[in-house]
């Protein structure tokens, strides 16, 4: 499960750095790599939005309780 959030977490910041060079310098990076609108970058595009949900959604989860926990 760690393994899965970390991916996710790595996507979402590629994903952040992306919009930055957009917002910044009007530069699409997976666009570039991958050609505008092919199926790769709509890969990305989808990878990075599951992504961002799949984070949230385990950001705002309790936290399990500690088994070690003193009472």
């Amino acid at each position: 499960m760690r393994v899965i959030y970390q991916t996710a977490l790595a996507l979402i910041i590629i994903g952040g750095l992306n919009w930055g060079l957009v917002g910044f310098f009007d530069y699409n990076l997976v666009d570039a790599l991958f050609g505008t609108g092919s199926v790769l970058a709509r890969i990305v595009y989808s990878l990075v939005g599951l992504s961002a949900i799949y984070v949230s959604i385990m950001k705002l989860m309790p936290e399990p309780a500690p088994k070690n926990a003193a009472m």
